[in-house]
């Protein structure tokens, strides 16, 4: 299987979104599209479906769009209807309509078996199609994953209508995600997902055998799951081999490359163009002269390499004052509505940065806006300590609406600022030209991200509390938050599903697990390492496709059926060891030369090892069947 686009270019209204794209697939590839906000990565995905028309590219090679094969591509649905009945077990289960259909089958040709002789071969094909599939282990395949997914097997009954719109979403990638196309499309796959069904996932990638492409902004997620990274910049693409981490090491060394070679050509034409000027009027160098212009030809035009596309917010914001040493205390504090959600009793000191990580639902946001007496405790108290001013980010922030333009909604909460001042402030946020006459309204979810931040650094606080911050901002932005809150000497407490952004900014963590909300007092690499593992606890009620209870003689028929076709494997199996066994015995080639005898010996002990689990089950099965 391939699918290639060379020299592709995709428009809207007559203007490229993409000009230039060389974009290849081969069976099994994990590959990554990276690229800033609104560069076109989801668009290109929408170019690999036929969603989106492809024409012609700026490039030289000539256009096309070749798929060898004709893989099945799976994409992500947006959305289920809000109306649909279908219980999420009847969704999941479309996953595997093939096994279903065969188990029906199997049914039917099992109640045939003894009135007809063709059933039995009937059957037998059947089962060794649904043995080959993974008919036996698929449902446990799919509980597993609605677990780690965060759903319980109630939730299995309930009609997809009955859930939110994110969960709906989730259900959707669990499904596709289980059907195993040939081409698995996935556009930012994590952000409906808490850290347990992040690591699931990128456990399933790792072991899917067919290709994966991936547009994701979680930098420890690609650097788990991709061998290929895709960059989208200034409408091209760009390939480099290796994961996320491999691919920013690999742009910066071409980069550097590129502006070194750059300066040495320019060198070399300067250094030739002296010469040709100091002797271009004496006759006896007019030859030399002329050899070095076309020397100078022959290097041609040089250009400056083109640098990142690398704009982002900048801005300075240490803190004016300093808080006490105790910058905020929790005295056995029990947090949640009517019931716990956790129990937390410690200290963060001054400039210490704790993050807080867990799956959806755990608490996170609860504790964070208990410490902001947006909630009140059940038991017990947080507070700040003395001199501790607070910036806020709430993750909600980038679901409220204002009729008001970013310059005004600004400048309401910094009325001494001067007109220049406020642009100046809103411009270091990327905030420029006409952008400032927007309304609020008006932003992405990532501007308006970006214009709260503006306003919480503009009041140099000496404590931030963050809930979520990465949320829509692309890689760019996130190394930039993440070195700002790395220099920053005030103290930080941050919930964040971004492992990379936790990894890089805290220096303690504290995690919802197995119930409990313990405090570790590392990095989140570090806790990687010594985290307790989850025990293997037997399901309690295991959800499976009702089936018709078999009676007893049919299901004796089954068991008579698979010693049969046990009998026949062993048999096989013996007359290799046979042909094995005569070679040592007959065969002068060999019983001469112990070296062969010694290869044959293995081999013959190589296919014991492979009989013994059939001969088990063989003798197992005929204790059952006289019994």
């Amino acid at each position: 299987m391939q699918i290639s686009i060379c020299n592709g270019c995709v428009e809207y209204d007559g203007e490229p979104i993409l000009s230039q794209i060389d974009f290849t697939v081969h069976d099994g590839e994990k590959i990554a599209v990276v690229g800033r906000n609104g560069c076109g990565k989801t668009t290109l995905l929408k170019a690999l479906t036929g969603e989106v028309e492809l024409v012609e590219g700026t490039g030289e090679q000539t256009f096309g769009f070749y798929k060898s094969g004709n893989p099945v591509i799976g994409h992500l649905k947006q959305a289920f209807d809000s109306t649909e009945k279908r219980t999420m077990e009847e969704e999941i289960l479309s996953a595997y309509r093939t096994l279903t259909d065969i188990e029906e089958q199997m049914e039917t040709y099992l109640c045939k078996m003894e009135k007809d002789e063709n059933a039995v071969h009937t059957y037998s094909r059947l089962h060794e199609d649904y043995e080959r599939l993974g008919g036996y282990t698929y449902k446990k395949e799919y509980l597993t994953a609605v677990k780690k997914f965060g759903f319980s097997t109630e939730d299995l009954k309930k009609p997809l209508c009955a859930f939110s719109g994110g969960q709906r979403t989730k259900v959707s990638l669990l499904t596709l995600l289980l059907s195993k196309p040939e081409v698995l499309l996935l556009d930012e796959p994590t952000n409906h997902l808490d850290l347990e069904a992040i690591e699931w996932l990128e456990n399933y990638l790792q072991e899917y055998k067919n290709a994966c492409i991936i547009v994701s902004h979680d930098r420890m997620f690609l650097d788990k799951t991709v061998r290929i990274v895709y960059e989208i910049e200034y409408g091209e693409t760009k390939k480099y081999m290796g994961n996320y981490t491999a691919f920013v090491k690999q742009k910066k060394e071409n980069y550097e490359k590129a502006l070194k070679d750059s300066m040495a050509r320019k060198k070399e034409i300067e250094r030739l163009s002296a010469l040709v000027e100091r002797f271009r009027y004496k006759a006896h160098k007019a030859a030399m002269a002329q050899a070095k212009l076309k020397q100078i030809e022959r290097i041609g035009a040089v250009n400056t390499p083109v640098g990142y596309d690398n704009a982002t917010f900048r801005v300075s914001f240490q803190p004016t004052e300093e808080t006490v040493e105790k910058t905020v205390v929790f005295d056995k504090l029990v947090f949640g509505y009517t019931e716990p959600l956790g129990t937390i009793d410690t200290v963060i000191k001054r400039g210490q940065k704790l993050g807080i990580i867990g799956r959806n639902g755990c608490g996170k946001s609860t504790l964070i806006r208990t410490l902001m007496k947006s909630i009140p405790p059940l038991s017990g108290f947080a507070k700040f300590g003395l001199h501790a001013d607070v910036g806020y980010f709430d993750q909600t922030l980038t679901q409220n609406s204002s009729p008001l333009t970013v310059f005004e909604f600004f400048h309401d909460a910094f009325p001494l600022l001067t007109d220049e001042e406020v642009r100046s402030s809103l411009g270091a946020f990327l905030f420029s030209g006409e952008d400032v006459f927007k309304t609020v309204d008006e932003l992405s979810g990532g501007e308006k991200v970006r214009l709260a931040l503006c306003k919480i650094f503009k009041n140099k606080p000496n404590v931030l509390v963050l809930d979520e911050p990465t949320n829509h901002m692309d890689i760019i932005g996130k190394d930039t938050l993440e070195s700002m809150l790395a220099a920053y000497k005030g103290t930080v407490i941050t919930v964040s599903h971004d492992r990379y952004f936790i990894d890089m900014v805290c220096d303690r963590i504290t995690v919802f697990e197995n119930g409990n909300l313990n405090l570790y007092d590392c990095r989140y690499h570090e806790y990687e390492e010594i985290r307790p593992t989850e025990e293997t606890v037997e399901e309690k009620r295991e959800v499976v496709k009702k089936e018709k209870p078999l009676s007893a003689e049919n299901e004796r028929k089954k068991k008579l059926h698979r010693i049969g076709v046990l009998e026949g494997k062993i048999a096989a199996f013996d007359q290799k060891k046979s042909v094995l066994e005569r070679r040592i015995s007959e065969d002068a080639s060999v019983y001469t030369d112990y070296k062969k005898i010694e290869e044959i010996n293995l081999e013959i002990q190589k296919l014991e090892a492979e009989e013994a689990p059939l001969l088990e089950e063989w003798t197992q099965l005929m204790e059952e069947t006289e019994e």
